[in-house]
């Protein structure tokens, strides 16, 4: 051990005449403890949140669509095997949509009509896992029975969709598209009626506010489009490689078809939470700066106090870059300190609220009702590096006072 590190433990650990320093140097790592375990504790409850509206928009929507140019895709079979050829996608589905209108007996809502192919459709999108109510198999083209020669095409309803229209499954409604026939008279609306074969609920109000489906050939009948997808839906291995996969995709389709993967879709929303996360780190970050002002202090009071041992060693050969460094270490091993207890904090207190679910959440606002906590190792080392240097730059006045101390001034009137 270099003498500059022996001193420096020697100032920290030894008692002082003057126990306020002492006092202040312990709030001091309280402070950058307690800045440390609240950064780590928010950031992870954010994460948490992030990753946990993450899963619901993909539980109810693909990784990546592909739509054309041109409105439609005719030969939608054949474009599916050629993107499933691609590496890194798991499945693709066709689907339709169109904006309708729904009326039952209890109200009235608009909603987006989503045409999907129940064959394929739970590869890509986990609808069926999603539903609360009935039976996803019961949006499958029925069979003609004895009682019902003619069955009523089954629809899916989001949650909120069927509470505002106040229906259950098994009661039927009226779907109604602004896109109809054209007559002498004008445009004429079609309409058809469905029977609720299912609610499902996603955790994300806009997508149960506004979404409803049907089968694929259900809603190319209801549109009278014939055999013709709007757009496929593709599942990949890797979400995070889904940007690289929609490029690839993009160049091996190429006219008229676009790509747009989950991350471009929801750029808005991801944006919005990421920019949270940073002004949260910012002003938590505050924390640990108002610690750093107590090290100044106690750094400056402690040069005070040592003036005469500065001057001593000054005497004996040490250098300016010596002293510099004593006093550089000193704070350094409380910034130190205070961080390793806050980690030790952060990392507690996840534990705890991950275990005993001490904080409850309103199920029927957020869908969950535990507090989603995710630690990522990168943010603790983000943490942790701005704690110490924020520690670091706390260091360099006091450092540089004593180092300045001339040892005939500090040692004329002793």
């Amino acid at each position: 051990m270099n003498f500059e590190l022996y001193v420096s433990l020697r100032y920290l650990l030894a008692k002082r005449r003057q126990t306020f320093i002492s006092l202040i140097t312990i709030i001091s790592i309280v402070g950058v403890a307690v800045g440390v375990t609240a950064l780590i504790v928010v950031l992870a409850v954010m994460n948490g949140f992030q990753e946990n509206i993450r899963s619901r928009i993909l539980g109810i929507t693909s990784h990546i669509v592909i739509n054309s140019y041109n409105g439609s895709i005719p030969n939608y079979g054949k474009l599916i095997e050629e993107i499933e050829k691609q590496s890194g996608v798991v499945a693709a589905t066709p689907f339709t949509y169109m904006q309708v209108m729904i009326s039952s007996g209890g109200g009235v809502s608009g909603a987006l009509l989503r045409g999907v192919d129940p064959a394929t459709v739970n590869r890509v999108i986990v609808l069926q896992d999603n539903m609360i109510s009935g039976n996803f198999s019961d949006l499958k083209p029925q069979k003609p029975t004895p009682d019902n020669l003619s069955p009523q095409p089954g629809i899916i309803l989001g949650s909120e969709l069927a509470r505002n229209l106040n229906t259950r499954v098994g009661e039927f409604l009226t779907v109604i598209s602004p896109s109809g026939r054209l007559t002498p008279m004008g445009q004429t609306p079609r309409s058809k009626l469905f029977q609720v074969a299912g609610v499902v609920k996603s955790g994300m109000y806009e997508y149960d506010n506004t979404l409803a489906f049907i089968g694929l050939s259900a809603a190319q009948q209801f549109a009278g489009v014939g055999d013709v997808a709007t757009g496929i839906e593709v599942r990949v291995s890797d979400i995070y490689d889904a940007g690289k996969i929609a490029e690839n995709l993009r160049a091996r389709l190429g006219n008229p078809f676009y790509v747009r993967d989950w991350m471009q879709m929801n750029q808005n929303l991801f944006f919005a939470l990421k920019l949270e996360k940073v002004m949260m780190f910012i002003i938590l970050t505050l924390i640990v700066l108002v610690a750093a002002f107590n090290i100044v202090s106690s750094l400056i009071m402690l040069v005070m106090e040592k003036g005469r041992d500065i001057a001593i060693l000054k005497a004996m050969g040490a250098t300016t870059k010596s002293i510099r460094r004593i006093f550089v270490y000193e704070g350094l091993m409380i910034g130190v300190s205070g961080t390793l207890l806050g980690i030790a904090g952060g990392f507690g207190l996840c534990a705890i609220l991950k275990r005993y679910k001490i904080i409850e959440l309103p199920r029927d606002v957020y869908n969950f009702s535990e507090l989603p906590v995710k630690l990522e190792a990168l943010d603790v080392t983000v943490i942790a590096l701005a704690a110490i240097l924020i520690t670091l730059i706390a260091t360099i006045y006091p450092s540089r006072q004593a180092a300045k101390l001339a040892p005939a001034e500090a040692l004329r009137y002793e």
